[in-house]
């Protein structure tokens, strides 16, 4: 069913057994989860079923420290999210990712790798990502032109990547929701506080609130947050009447560790000949291969998770650094920009190009996970939007250790190729002097916002616990990447929907003890 909040009495009060507050790639992964249950669930979306853009104007924010995008324009505001504008990469986080390494503070989740690849196979299916198997010796073995580098070593490995065609989750799942006989959707019913009980340990109802004047309560058993790392953020710094601080926020941890990947280009390969390199490249097999450090070697030289990717230096030097093309605060011009930069680069039919060995140098762009740093963070702006919610500022910090591991990973990259004779890397200036800590102005990310209500084991050093639950409040989770600890090297979205997966089966199991 579907109700849009405009058209509703003032002050209406909305009720449901589970909220979930957010239609994008978690949230409407949850939803789908509890369709046809005896549960009746209360689905909230800021916008409409289409762009908006004074919904979208929401978003508007503050950047300081590194440069960033427009916040206006890296997350949309209506059914379906940001699905609506993702480009499809998925790819597995590594084991590594989840342990706590001494060399990177605040590193380590709460639960294991295994834990959450049980619910992998899952994901994938929602994101149309066919057959589960993310080897390269698979995907070697689908295609006979597909030739990997014969690298000899234990340092360099082939890192597989798969894409969805994308998925645009409004255009999958608007029937199925609107359809749902248990699943109440109201549109244009954007969430401007969470009020709890008097003792701050349990939330009584949210408060939503249009631009067409009206506002209206939402009360539940249960409340899940899915807007995403900043909005969530945000929200909970801005329900301060009852917690000075904000909700979930005693011990001053939420809106912290906010993380990207840091993407820029960084090197230049060589290789020794002409290869046949369609393996490292999308194409129509919808898998691809990046070059990355083993576990051991990062523990080794005491480096992040990250990879490089191969594009044909001809094409990559005409292309435009992303922090450049992605500039404006529509995020629809932003991105018709960006894709018409990429057209003017690409040559067509860049397979057949590659496989008739046309090219053998190629540029090496880093994908890094970020270093949790507790001074990159969103905070709250003395402006507030149209509806009262103080504007998000976001400080994007980054620290030593992130572009340390940039460096290491193209030395290690390099000594292996050459020990191989493959080939020779080329480092960029700004990577040649180790002593040098500054950052390029081509410096970008890769749209991925994570952090900010971080998992862990303890309040004092966490948002929510293992379970995604907001510490201290009995009835308020959490779904999504701003819960990630930590990033991998790789696009969060696969792993978004596998955490989102793993707390809707949890909530089945509590949410019959949850009392209104």
């Amino acid at each position: 069913m579907h109700t849009d909040a405009r058209e509703l009495e003032d002050n209406s009060l909305i009720e449901g057994d589970i909220c979930i507050v957010g239609a994008g790639a978690a949230g409407l992964t949850m939803a789908v989860e509890w369709l046809n249950t005896p549960y009746r669930v209360v689905l909230l979306e800021s916008g409409g079923f289409d762009y908006d853009d004074r919904v979208q104007e929401l978003f508007r924010g503050q950047n300081t420290g590194q440069p960033y995008y427009p916040l206006k324009s890296t997350r949309l505001s209506y059914f379906g999210g940001s699905t609506g504008h993702w480009g499809g990469f998925c790819a597995l986080f590594d084991p590594i990712d989840f342990v706590s390494r001494d060399w990177v503070p605040h590193s380590g989740w709460p639960i294991t790798y295994d834990d959450v690849a049980a619910f992998y196979p899952r994901a994938n299916l929602y994101l149309d990502l066919g057959h589960f198997d993310y080897s390269a010796e698979y995907w070697l073995k689908q295609n006979s032109e597909f030739v990997a580098l014969p690298l000899k070593g234990d340092t360099v490995w082939n890192k597989m990547w798969r894409f969805s065609p994308p998925t645009r989750y409004g255009t999958k799942y608007r029937d199925t929701i609107v359809k749902a006989g248990n699943i109440a959707l109201y549109t244009y019913a954007t969430l401007v506080e969470i009020s709890a009980n008097e003792s701050v340990n349990s939330v009584r109802e949210l408060v939503v609130k249009n631009y067409a004047g009206k506002t209206h309560r939402v009360r539940a058993r249960c409340f899940v947050l899915a807007c995403n790392s900043i909005q969530n953020a945000r929200v909970l710094l801005a329900s301060n009447r009852q917690a000075r601080n904000g909700l979930g926020n005693d011990h001053d941890h939420v809106g912290r560790y906010w993380q990207e990947h840091v993407e820029l280009k960084s090197a230049d390969l060589w290789l020794d000949k002409p290869r046949p390199m369609g393996f490292y490249l999308r194409n129509r097999w919808a898998a691809r291969a990046e070059l990355a450090i083993s576990a051991a070697k990062q523990t080794e030289h005491r480096i992040l998770n990250g990879t490089a990717s191969l594009v044909p230096l001809p094409i990559a030097q005409k292309l435009k650094p992303v922090i450049e093309s992605w500039s404006k605060d529509d995020p629809r011009a932003a991105r018709d920009y960006m894709h018409e930069d990429q057209a003017q680069a690409t040559p067509g039919r860049l397979t057949r190009f590659l496989r008739h060995n046309t090219y053998k140098a190629f540029e090496l762009q880093t994908r890094m996970e970020q270093a949790p740093n507790p001074l990159s963070r969103v905070l709250l702006d003395t402006e507030k939007d149209e509806l009262g919610v103080p504007r998000a500022i976001l400080h994007w910090d980054l620290t030593p250790l992130d572009k340390r591991s940039i460096r290491v990973m193209y030395d290690l990259i390099g000594q292996e190729l050459g020990a191989a004779g493959l080939g020779r890397v080329q480092l960029m200036d700004f990577l040649r002097n180790p002593e040098d800590l500054s950052w390029p102005s081509f410096t970008g990310g890769g749209w991925h916002h994570i952090g900010t209500t971080r998992m862990t084991d303890s309040p004092k050093t966490g948002v929510v616990d293992s379970d995604c639950r907001v510490f201290g409040i009995d009835n308020l989770y959490i779904a999504g990447d701003s819960c990630f600890p930590t990033g991998g090297a790789v696009n969060p979205t696969l792993t978004l929907v596998a955490i989102t997966l793993r707390l809707s089966d949890h909530l089945k199991q509590v949410l019959p003890a949850l009392t209104a």
